[in-house]
């Protein structure tokens, strides 16, 4: 647990590279599409319970095993953004469905630490674009449901996005009370 709060508090943010291949404004709404490499994620999935009730949770286990709750014992720093992946129902509403996952530190890409907590996993992700929609504040289900749909009607429907899923994303610590940055990202379908 200290570990985690050492993290959290003390220890440096690796922030996902990306390449960022264009910026654009539509309607007064600007947005972003960029290009994520593959990588190893740790990541843990709940069903049954809505975002704002499961994703506080989610996240600490997460943050619990990078600060050191993991075979090594190892503290591996943190990194942002959480991705929290959600499923929406055809009305735009959130599934009780979703997936919390972090990236795993660079130095821990290769061969990154097994969790103590058996409903962790550790996935290979492939590389991704997204077009990804900033905004700041406090994020819960109704904020990231709201830039959802104003970046869908930004992109138009004819855009080429999964619609059956995006990512809820958020760079900063809870207690970090302004300046927040939270992006919701739209995966480009590959042609």
């Amino acid at each position: 647990m200290f570990g985690m709060i050492k993290n959290t508090i003390f220890g440096n943010t690796e922030e996902t590279d990306y390449k960022l291949l264009s910026s654009e404004t539509k309607e007064g709404v600007s947005y972003e599409v960029r290009r994520y490499d593959g990588a190893k994620y740790a990541s843990v999935s709940s069903e049954g319970r809505t975002f704002d009730q499961v994703t506080g949770e989610l996240v600490r286990k997460l943050l619990v095993y990078i600060g050191g709750s993991n075979d090594q014992g190892e503290a591996m720093g943190t990194t942002a953004p959480v991705i929290i992946t959600v499923y929406p129902r055809d009305d735009g509403v959130m599934s009780r469905r979703l997936v919390v996952s972090l990236r795993i530190p660079t130095n821990y890409q290769v061969s990154p630490p097994v969790p103590i907590d058996s409903a962790i996993r550790i996935e290979d992700r492939p590389g991704m674009t997204v077009y990804s929609l900033q905004f700041g504040g406090f994020a819960g289900e109704t904020e990231y449901r709201a830039e959802a749909s104003r970046l869908t009607k930004t992109l138009g429907e004819t855009a080429p996005f999964q619609r059956k899923q995006y990512f809820c994303c958020t760079y900063d610590p809870p207690m970090k009370p302004y300046g927040r940055r939270n992006e919701v990202w739209f995966l480009q379908e590959e042609p």
